[in-house]
């Protein structure tokens, strides 16, 4: 089953505000951006590659200290040359990931359709056969945004979201999205209405894995450091009825696809034991994160909140 979703269906409309004088910089760079995603795979991943080396180059930022301090606890036994090798690769998927967002805002949907795939689709067809609510558990990897573009080439899909600063790039990134999923659910809307729209016939994105503090978390092991990790996705599989299925968005450069690869349901989830739910959830995704190490986004402080008396492990 093939959903072509408006943006209108997401309630985003135009504002004449968002042509103001303030944004015009915003707009200009969008215009940039409609000419790159004109651009081959080969052209554009050239640029990326040149925007990530840029940022590996200058190694005093705090961006490549984030990257490298993420790396050296996920992959303690690496060497110094493996290491930086792979912090290397990571800035660079990471600035290809930036360029191919121009593909989510101007792609027409034909052009995306053939650029997207599906891993393990069965595992939605199985739990979709059996009547079961679904959660998509997408790990954040520099290409997430694919992912939902990949399910709504065949299913209904929602999620939530997080508003952006900048009011054009919010409307921007609100309307690629719209393009794929049936509507979204502002994270200030709590969970209440995103537990009501799960139904067997629709599917649930959710980002599992970001740090979002000591609330609603429990410290477990993520590649064997203490993270904080959310006991809200397991309250949503319990609330929802639903079954939980890891996720992982990649470009396959063989292939020149992104592929959405989605692991077997998490098994007794959500149980009894918060922690067991976190470490259970957390072990799925560092296998997904192991097969394609480069292209999570370790640019994010996976560990800024640390159990009581723990040091700050960005400094």
């Amino acid at each position: 089953m093939r959903i072509n979703i408006v943006a209108e269906n997401c309630g985003i409309t135009f504002s004449l505000a968002l042509l103001h004088p303030r944004y015009w910089l915003t707009w200009f760079g969008l215009g940039v951006a409609f000419i790159i995603a004109q651009l081959p795979d080969s052209s554009r991943h050239y640029l990326g590659r040149k925007v990530g080396n840029a940022i590996y180059t200058n190694k005093k930022k705090k961006r490549y200290n984030v990257v490298k301090t993420n790396l050296e606890i996920a992959f303690p036994d690496l060497s110094t040359a493996a290491l930086e090798s792979l912090i290397k690769d990571h800035l660079e998927w990471y600035g290809c990931a930036l360029v191919d967002y121009s593909l989510l805002f101007f792609a027409s949907q034909k052009r995306l359709e053939r650029k997207v795939e599906i891993s393990g689709k069965q595992h939605i067809d199985q739990a979709l056969a059996d009547n079961k609510s679904i959660i998509i558990l997408l790990a954040h990897s520099v290409m997430l945004e694919f992912g939902p573009a990949a399910l709504g080439f065949h299913y209904e899909t929602f999620g939530s979201y997080k508003s952006s600063k900048n009011a054009v790039m919010d409307w921007m990134i609100a309307k690629a999205r719209c393009r794929h999923v049936a509507f979204v659910v502002s994270r200030e809307e709590g969970l209440r209405k995103l537990v009501k729209s799960l139904s067997p016939c629709r599917l649930m994105i959710f980002l599992p894995d970001e740090d979002l503090g000591k609330e609603n978390a429990v410290f477990v092991p993520f590649f064997g450091k203490l993270k904080a990790t959310l006991t809200t996705t397991a309250r949503l599989a319990k609330l929802g009825k639903a079954t939980a299925l890891p996720a992982f968005s990649w470009y396959d450069p063989v292939r020149k696809k992104y592929i959405l690869e989605i692991s077997p349901a998490l098994q007794n989830y959500p149980s009894k034991d918060a922690n067991a739910d976190a470490s259970q959830l957390n072990q799925a995704l560092e296998r997904l994160i192991q097969q394609h190490p480069a292209q999570y986004m370790w640019l994010l402080k996976w560990y800024r909140t640390r159990p009581e008396g723990k040091q700050n492990l960005y400094n």
